[in-house]
C-alpha cells in the first residue's frame, strides 16, 4: 500500500518550466530554469494566514509561490526575497502557470497562428 501523502502513479504533480527573463542572483548568475509543483490546501491555508497577506492580498501570490516553487536554476532555496525580486514578467509568467496547473491541471494554451488561423496547442512554460 502506498504512503499517505505519496504521489499517485500516473498523477502529474511537477511541472517544468523556463522563465521569461529569470532571476538574477546577488553574484549575476540568471536563474531560469525551475519547477513548480501542485499547490496542496495546506499551501493555500498558510498562505492565507500569513500576516502580511492579512494586511495586503497582492502578497498571497508571492507567498503561494514561495510554498510551491521545488526549484529555481542552482539556488539552494526559493525563498520570499527570491520570488519579491523576480522581474515584472517572471512574476506574472510564474502566477499564470500557477493557475494554470492548479486549476486547469496542465501548462498549455490554445493558440492561432495569425497568418492561416490554424489553432494549436502551445506549451506555456516553455519546456521541450
Amino acid at each position: 500500500m502506498a504512503e499517505p501523502g505519496a504521489p499517485t502513479a500516473g498523477l502529474r504533480t511537477e511541472y517544468p518550466f523556463t522563465l521569461p527573463r529569470g532571476y538574477v542572483d546577488e553574484q549575476g548568475r540568471v536563474h531560469r530554469a525551475g519547477v513548480l509543483r501542485l499547490a496542496t490546501a495546506k499551501d493555500e491555508l498558510t498562505a492565507h494566514s500569513e500576516p502580511m497577506v492579512r494586511q495586503n492580498a497582492a502578497y498571497l501570490s508571492i507567498f503561494l509561490l514561495m510554498r510551491t516553487l521545488v526549484r529555481l536554476g542552482t539556488l539552494a532555496s526559493v525563498d520570499r526575497f527570491v520570488v519579491e525580486h523576480l522581474f515584472a514578467s517572471d512574476l506574472a509568467f510564474l502566477q499564470d502557470l500557477y493557475r494554470r496547473v492548479n486549476q486547469q491541471g496542465h501548462t498549455e494554451a490554445e493558440v492561432s497562428c495569425p497568418g492561416c488561423g490554424h489553432e494549436f496547442l502551445v506549451d506555456v512554460a516553455g519546456t521541450p
